[in-house]
């Protein structure tokens, strides 16, 4: 793998720079002066109607951004990503995501380190779909016989938050009759409040963890063991020897895993484990065995559907030059922002309660990937890199913190998503309650935009001070993602553009967006604590003198 571009020192960077200079962003006249600007800024991304107008970016902005993308090789980094370059250059792997969704008999089939892609990826999907359907069928009993009513996903990260992000999204499609849940936490109470009114017999536990080594995810797969050895004995359904309790797990927990030597000594049949691989990082992994909850619950149809929509914009990325490219462009703009104009969050704003778990989705994958402070050489970066994302659906924010992003003062530019048609068309009345709904949605992303001038409020009889506490600035940037329903396609379609979006931005910057060693050092040192928790005086005495006082507060305070 070759250096990394520095991008500051580009030719585009310095024309950015320039532009930066002499920015002052006029919505309303730049509407005003291009009527095509609405037009000419909305671009298709296969089922997505995407409207870039509302940024502020003049058409000469665009094209420098464009020319940046060029001259740090974003299309190259993509198309080494596609040919299984090991781009994740602190780990020497490849990138495959893209692989996980290539529709069965792709041509050329993809061989990358001499492993057969496309064949290994079909056949545990395969695998997977084969099981999934057992279980909606009733053939996948529990122990006693009775058929399986939920399914407890037990993963953390990317184990957890894709597969609870999509299933709360496309609950409206889980037609057999099964429920899931999602337990990811190291704190019992998460566990114990999913499992609370659970019944074991029909309790179906999947185990989500590449190495089966994961701290949270084992320690909270044992407990759900013991709850389940438990529950069943007390009712009288299994002996509490170890035959007994070996056949109950047999039949009520399966893995997601490729450590099967691990699987099988925690007493799953490494039958019933589903294996992915190293080029697929955690983040990134919704696509891969790790949905297999979403395979069950919710059909293996439609998580080919979900699959689906996500090559749909891997191609489009791959086929579309820059200047149409949507992930491209909206990555672009987001160094626009971050670089040239001092954004430092981005808020993402789901018009549609079933993404209300996106923007927690959200911020592992662009906070994981991009927050970094090395580029992939290992030199330190020469910009600002990564933004905090945040967000919540619909009206709620409106309610909430929109205060900020209208009249505050700092610059947060927002990606406003939703859909023509509901999932529940509901009415009030005569009113169709989504058209309500999208009336909102509409209004901000144009409230933002050309705000309210001193003269309007006047011009309502507004008189004194409140002249100004309600006058808008506007040149708030949003972008408006719109699609004709949140179908699983479009789901796919949505997550592989904020995917996409990342990477963009990555290369530009020349940062390993798949990497993350930021999340290791706390977990390495909470194994070195935890012995002073338990009252090792060593342990304890290795620590510094802050975590030695809020280790004694702990001892002095801890009840039971």
């Amino acid at each position: 793998m070759t250096a990394p571009v520095d991008p500051t020192s580009t030719e585009a960077w310095a024309e950015l720079d320039a532009l930066r200079a002499s920015f002052s962003p006029d919505l309303r006249a730049w509407f005003a002066e291009d009527p095509t600007r609405a037009e000419r800024l909305s671009l298709p991304l296969a089922d997505l109607h995407v409207d870039l107008s509302k940024n502020l970016v003049t058409d000469d902005v665009l094209a420098a951004l464009v020319r940046l993308a060029e001259q740090t090789g974003v299309a190259e980094r993509f198309a080494a990503l596609l040919a299984g370059e090991h781009i994740n250059t602190t780990e020497d792997r490849a990138v495959l995501h893209t692989a996980l969704r290539r529709p069965a008999g792709s041509s050329p089939a993809l061989v990358v380190d001499g492993q057969r892609i496309d064949e290994d990826v079909q056949a545990v999907l395969d695998e997977v779909s084969s099981f999934a359907e057992r279980v909606r069928g009733g053939d996948w009993v529990g122990v006693t016989g009775k058929r399986v009513t939920h399914v407890v996903n037990i993963g953390i990260g990317g184990s957890d938050l894709g597969p609870v992000m999509v299933y709360e999204a496309l609950k409206p499609y889980a037609d057999a009759g099964l429920e899931a849940r999602f337990v990811s936490n190291i704190d019992p109470t998460d566990l114990a409040q999913k499992t609370a009114d659970l019944d074991a017999e029909t309790t179906l536990f999947i185990v989500a963890s590449k190495t089966f080594t994961t701290l949270e995810t084992l320690t909270n797969a044992r407990l759900a063991r013991d709850w389940l050895w438990t529950r069943l004995e007390e009712k009288g359904a299994t002996g509490s020897d170890e035959t007994s309790r070996a056949d109950a797990v047999a039949h009520h927990f399966v893995a997601v895993s490729t450590a099967l030597d691990k699987v099988e000594a925690f007493g799953i049949d490494p039958r019933n484990a589903f294996g992915f691989w190293d080029w697929v990082g955690g983040r990134y992994s919704v696509d891969s065995a790790i949905g297999t909850s979403l395979a069950v619950v919710l059909g293996p149809d439609v998580f080919r559907e979900l699959l689906a929509g996500f090559h749909a914009v891997d191609e489009h990325v791959r086929t579309t030059p820059l200047e149409r490219n949507v992930p491209a462009l909206m990555g672009l703009l987001n160094v626009w922002y971050t670089n040239f104009l001092g954004a430092q969050t981005h808020a993402v704003l789901p018009y549609a309660q079933q993404l209300h778990r996106f923007p927690a989705y959200l911020q592992q994958l662009t906070m994981e990937s991009n927050g970094k402070s090395v580029r992939w050489d290992g030199s330190p970066v020469t910009t600002d890199t990564g933004e905090i994302f945040w967000g919540e659906p619909g009206t709620n924010g409106q309610h909430a913190f929109y205060q900020l992003i209208h009249q505050g003062t700092r610059l947060i530019p927002a990606d406003f998503v939703a859909f023509a048609n509901p999932a529940y068309p509901l009415r009030d009345g005569e009113r169709d309650v989504h058209g309500l709904f999208l009336a909102n949605f509409l209004a901000q992303t144009k409230a933002l935009a050309f705000g309210k001038t001193a003269e309007e409020v006047e011009a309502e009889g507004t008189t004194g001070a409140l002249v100004a506490a309600r006058t808008f600035a506007g040149n708030r940037p949003t972008t408006s993602i719109f699609g004709p329903a949140l179908t699983p396609s479009v789901l796919g379609q949505l997550i592989a553009l904020y995917e996409h979006i990342v990477f963009a931005q990555g290369a530009v910057w020349g940062i390993n967006s798949f990497d993350q060693w930021g999340v290791e050092l706390g977990k390495q040192l909470a194994l070195q604590i935890a012995p002073a928790i338990e009252g090792d005086a060593d342990a304890l005495a290795d620590q510094d003198a802050s975590t030695r006082a809020l280790l004694a507060y702990y001892r002095d305070h801890r009840t039971a």
